[in-house]
């Protein structure tokens, strides 16, 4: 009896093992609100002192301290760690605030980070600047980029679009306003299309005119015809487009000049350099300009191509350098974008803030994106894997970098969102010669009658 007693608690045993083991690789989220953050709380607590001290991250106390402890106790005085606030815990992971020691910077944190992953048996730990004397540590308990869950408060608001989800569990958003123009490059089957497909889906529940020159024939934009309000599929009609676009721009110039008060005694909220300054009433609506596979714009075969192609690139030009004022937006993708590309890719690379690198081919496209803002953030772009779709590398002009990964939006998903937003289309007469056609919904068929009709039952 005691036999199977015990070969029953051990199948139990076993049992359990398994089932965790199962749970941390399937649904880790899971695992991590029940296994994971209380060992990982318990760990912290128990060990906080002693990790801080072995990295180095403790400092000798306040010399008043030391005389209070050698007065009372005749204790040693050892050095004390920053001090902790309240553990909150989340879905990902865990939270708190650390008062810094005198003399220690966030950058001393940062850098024992990688040991304070291990200590602590976590997946990575970031460190954030909250104010003077203040840092918060984020603890991820789990690879948060293997399956993506954006979180529910993402921050979403005109002209902001929370489009991936970084690799601290914070959303990526995509803010207009901050960062009006971007560059995003990827090889073929690296994400770049999803990214884009997350992007015009956030955008199409707002009032903002969507713009897209695609030259592989409208096949990546086309979908979305319903919400845009003009569509270029080849570089001939994009060099009709984009001085339309230029002449849109001078137009809205003309209307912030004209609504300037720069006379004495005029009120502060009369004088703007901006269309964000003017009446609501009196606005127009922002301008999304989506740019897929920029090179097919740049290659030329003959001299007149030549030609069309100067004129078309110095239009993107102006519009990158003078498009924020006015409300114009650029989102440029492609595979490749350097100096190569011909005369004036460097000077339009040179005005986009924004850049997100997927997947590439070679260490060069990686330093197109990313080389002149943040070179530490080229290997990361060069070591993305093919079997992770959707990884990149996001960075802008300040210097700063993180990996993000946007989540799974079928195209049919996408496509019926921009289909059921058709309305919130902003009307700007200059564009309606570009409307692209759109077909109407296919109608359900009538259900034909039953060859053989179904007895009635009494």
């Amino acid at each position: 009896m005691t036999d199977l007693v015990t070969v029953a608690e051990l199948g139990g045993a076993f049992a359990a093992i398994g089932g965790t083991a199962y749970l941390k690789h399937a649904h880790p989220a899971a695992y991590w609100s029940t296994v994971g953050l209380p060992v990982s709380v318990a760990r912290l607590l128990g060990s906080y002192s002693s990790i801080m001290d072995a990295c180095g991250l403790t400092v000798e106390p306040p010399r008043w301290r030391a005389l209070a402890v050698r007065a009372t106790t005749r204790r040693e005085v050892r050095p004390v760690p920053p001090r902790r606030g309240i553990i909150r815990p989340t879905s990902t992971g865990l939270r708190m605030r650390l008062r810094l020691a005198p003399g220690q910077e966030p950058a001393d944190l940062a850098a024992s980070a990688e040991r304070l992953r291990h200590a602590w048996g976590v997946h990575a730990v970031y460190v954030r600047d909250v104010k003077p004397g203040v840092v918060e540590l984020r603890l991820v308990g789990f690879d948060v980029l293997r399956k993506v869950r954006m979180p529910r408060r993402a921050g979403a608001d005109l002209l902001r679009v929370p489009v991936a989800l970084r690799e601290d569990a914070t959303a990526f958003v995509r803010d207009y306003r901050a960062v009006p123009h971007e560059l995003v490059l990827g090889a073929t089957l690296s994400g770049k299309s999803m990214y884009l497909r997350n992007l015009i889906a956030g955008l199409a529940t707002q009032p903002v005119v969507l713009v897209g020159i695609d030259c592989k024939r409208g096949v990546e934009l086309s979908p979305f015809a319903a919400r845009l309000s003009a569509l270029a599929t080849d570089p001939e009609q994009a060099a009709e487009l984009l001085p339309v676009l230029v002449k849109e721009m001078e137009d809205r110039y003309d209307l912030i000049k004209a609504r300037q008060g720069t006379a004495p005694g005029t009120p502060e909220e009369l004088i703007t350099s901006d269309i964000w300054g003017l009446p609501e009433d009196e606005r127009p609506s922002p301008v999304v300009l989506f740019v897929d596979e920029v090179a097919e714009l740049f290659l030329v075969a003959t001299r007149k191509e030549e030609e069309r192609r100067d004129e078309m690139v110095t239009q993107l030009i102006r519009l990158a350098q003078l498009g924020r004022a006015a409300g114009i937006y650029l989102e440029v993708c492609g595979q490749r974008f350097g100096a190569e590309l011909g005369k004036g890719a460097t000077m339009l690379r040179a005005q986009l803030t924004g850049r997100v690198s997927h997947r590439v081919n070679d260490e060069a496209s990686a330093k197109m994106v990313l080389g002149d803002i943040a070179p530490e953030a080229v290997s990361a772009a060069c070591s993305i894997p093919a079997e992770r779709p959707g990884l990149a590398v996001a960075g802008d002009t300040s210097g700063g970098w993180s990996r993000i990964r946007t989540p799974y939006i079928s195209l049919a998903d996408a496509a019926a969102t921009c289909r059921g937003m058709a309305h919130l289309a902003p009307d700007v007469p200059a564009l309606s010669p570009f409307k692209p056609y759109v077909p109407p919904a296919p109608t359900a068929k009538p259900a034909e009658p039953l060859s053989h009709p179904r007895p009635v039952v009494e």
